[in-house]
């Protein structure tokens, strides 16, 4: 592009956002008010689509999963732009102060669900798409808006999109919270249950029976302890190993369960393989135990809402895109150019559709949006409004800098 990107071009992506400022806002504040917790987004992806067409998307559509998907251009290269619109449940509604859905604004912060994780990145990307199509800033790029389900199991939805409707993108932002810095990777992680086995016998004569409950003890304490001895990677951080839940079976609260099943979630950094991770919980049977107790890793199966199944084992593996690659060093520039000083990158804390985008497909993958990740799925779940707006501005001249 001849045109000089600083002097004529941000000014007028500045300018465009501004004018749209007030539209975006209440854009945002509708699909908030719009429940789609855990990947049931069929509501709130007609609102989205209703947005879409009135920016001048094409071919806007749902997929067979049922995700949401629209474009813009018509170039070789595909700059997909990846916004999950499904978010975690509410839980105990008495600990919002304020309805969740419909939110609050303080001091120019909503707090609502979703606010952060991550409906916050859909109205920024729908509109900065539009405006680098009416600036001309997409020549030779197919921009595709992808909002989909992650809650109940990350990538799946993308990897869906690939190998099941053959759209394949050449680069993928994610719109995860970042406060406005341009990350390029996280942990992965691998979702496992140990069951133990045992025999029930009324409470009263326990002694003729075996506590499948006991057998878990010693790898419950073990795993406590496996934590902190977990290998360290100098960008990732280190590995975490944490039960996540607990349960048993048994005929009645005065039987001695004859079955006891843990769940954990154990975040792999660089250095770490899922059959490692396995080993390490399998070490933790005691010797006695070893024919009463298996590990297993979890599968997902289940049907989305519009009763599309994709099976697919709960692996995820850790990424990193390199701090020197040219579409992190687009985002940077980007993000100099609109606004300034030395932008930062870095990593996220938690998981990503970017396990399947870089972590299974290889496709470089770069996470921006607004909002603080270690305010996701609490009550204080939020988004500085000023940011959420400005962040329109980095996804309308990031195509421009590819």
């Amino acid at each position: 592009m001849k045109t000089d990107l600083k002097t004529e071009i941000v000014p007028k992506i500045q300018a465009g956002v501004a004018r749209q400022r007030d539209s975006i806002l209440r854009f945002m504040r509708e699909i908030c008010a719009i429940p789609s917790v855990m990947g049931r987004i069929g509501e709130v992806g007609k609102r989205v689509m209703e947005e879409m067409r009135r920016l001048g998307f094409e071919d806007i559509r749902f997929d067979r999963m049922g995700n949401v998907l629209g474009r813009f251009g018509r170039g070789r290269k595909i700059l997909l732009y990846d916004s999950h619109i499904d978010t975690v449940d509410v839980g105990d509604r008495s600990a919002w102060g304020w309805d969740p859905f419909q939110g609050k604004v303080e001091k120019g912060v909503l707090y609502a669900r979703g606010a952060g994780d991550e409906k916050q990145s859909t109205p920024g990307m729908l509109y900065g798409i539009a405006l680098a199509g009416e600036l001309g800033l997409l020549d030779g790029f197919t921009v595709y808006y992808f909002g989909n389900m992650e809650e109940d199991c990350d990538g799946l939805a993308c990897q869906a999109l690939v190998e099941r409707e053959g759209l394949r993108p050449d680069y993928v932002v994610v719109g995860e919270p970042t406060e406005m810095n341009v990350y390029r990777g996280h942990k992965g992680r691998v979702e496992l249950k140990v069951v133990a086995k045992g025999r029930s016998i009324h409470a009263a004569s326990n002694q003729l029976g075996d506590n499948a409950v006991y057998k878990m003890m010693p790898i419950v304490a073990g795993i406590e302890q496996l934590n902190d001895r977990l290998h360290i990677d100098p960008f990732l951080g280190q590995g975490r190993i944490t039960v996540s839940k607990i349960e048993c079976l048994t005929p009645s609260i005065n039987a001695v369960p004859d079955e006891c099943t843990i769940y954990i979630d154990r975040r792999l950094t660089f250095g770490e393989t899922k059959e490692e991770a396995i080993a390490q919980v399998e070490a933790l049977i005691p010797d006695n135990q070893r024919g009463h107790v298996r590990v297993e890793m979890l599968h997902y199966d289940t049907p989305s809402y519009t009763g599309f199944v994709y099976p697919v084992e709960k692996y995820f593996p850790a990424w990193a895109l390199d701090e020197e690659h040219p579409f992190v060093q687009a985002g940077l520039k980007a993000a100099q150019m609109l606004w300034g000083g030395t932008p930062k990158t870095g990593k996220l804390n938690f998981s990503t559709n970017g396990i399947y985008w870089m972590g299974k497909a290889g496709i470089p993958t770069i996470i921006f949006a607004a909002g603080d990740e270690t305010t996701a799925h609490g009550v204080l779940d939020q988004v500085p409004l000023a940011d959420l707006v400005r962040a329109t501005e980095f996804y309308a001249l990031l195509p421009a800098l590819l």
